[in-house]
């Protein structure tokens, strides 16, 4: 019988020597069950034991592998998932980083639970992620994507910036603030969170906007069909230079005077799971919410 997955690729940067390890233990487990294995080339001098063969870059990676796991936080599978998402590539996460919403599988017993994996006992999901542009007098001047959360703020000094929000070239509201989180579904667990965003379910189809820190009383998250095309017209009168950050990786410099687009991708990522994964039961560990009573 044809095995689910033939191909599978490790990524993710370490920080440490346990993730390191982490790395080394499924390459040489995965290899001694007989499937071929590939690594993120950016280990390549970090893992000097194992062939030089058995590296490539994220994209080649993308188009060889048929499950990418991603060993490290969160920010590691944000990464990946912005380069994977464009490929027919399956992801489920090692967890070697701290809060880990993305990345299941313990690192210190991984074998139990992967080996089901890799014999299709698995829940899979999609989840969509955002594209964000700049436009400048009718061009296009930079554009990224992201899976948790587009970001327009002030840059690197803290200051009110003003902007016009508009939903499908209808004007919403205008704002004064430090900048507005655009998130998805599976960002409303990371920085819209920490701004009062609500958690949305993974399944929805739906954006959150959450405003940063605004100047007015009346100003509140609000949540959006997430097919909507979201622009921001950003105030020529605002000082300086502001950023769109994609997921806190990517920054777009924006100018006074510019308009954001940002919508939603035709790519999705493929993320998998454990036949026991419950998202609540994440929920509930993670955020430190309460058990049954009884």
């Amino acid at each position: 019988m044809k095995k689910p997955f033939e191909v599978i690729a490790i990524i993710g940067k370490p920080r440490d020597q346990q993730a390191i390890q982490t790395h080394k233990e499924l390459y040489l487990w995965l290899s001694s069950e007989g499937y071929e294995v590939f690594i993120d080339d950016r280990l390549s001098e970090i893992l000097d034991d194992i062939p030089k063969t058995q590296f490539a870059s994220l994209l080649q990676l993308g188009k060889k592998a048929d499950l990418a796991i991603v060993v490290g936080g969160d920010g590691n599978m944000l990464g990946a998932a912005r380069v994977l998402s464009r490929f027919n590539t399956q992801v489920i996460g090692v967890n070697r980083g701290n809060l880990g919403f993305l990345t299941d599988l313990n690192p210190e017993d991984f074998q139990q639970a992967l080996r089901a994996v890799l014999a299709g006992e698995y829940v899979e999901e999609e989840r969509f992620l955002l594209e964000a542009e700049v436009h400048r007098h009718g061009q296009i001047k930079s554009h990224n994507s992201a899976l948790n959360e587009a970001v327009l703020h002030p840059g690197q000094v803290a200051h009110m910036i003003e902007f016009e929000v508009y939903i499908d070239d209808s004007f919403a509201f205008s704002q004064r603030s430090d900048g507005l989180i655009i998130s998805t579904p599976t960002g409303s667990t990371a920085y819209s969170l920490s701004g009062g965003g609500p958690i949305l379910s993974p399944s929805l189809n739906a954006l959150s906007l959450v405003p940063m820190f605004p100047h007015t009383l009346s100003s509140r998250p609000l949540v959006v069909d997430g097919r909507r095309r979201i622009k921001l017209l950003v105030s020529p009168e605002n000082r300086g230079t502001q950023e769109v950050s994609c997921d806190g990786q990517i920054s777009l410099p924006v100018s006074p005077g510019d308009e954001v687009i940002i919508y939603q991708s035709p790519n999705v990522l493929k993320l998998i799971h454990p036949k026991d994964y419950s998202y609540y039961h994440v929920l509930r560990n993670k955020l430190g919410w309460s058990s049954k009573l009884f």
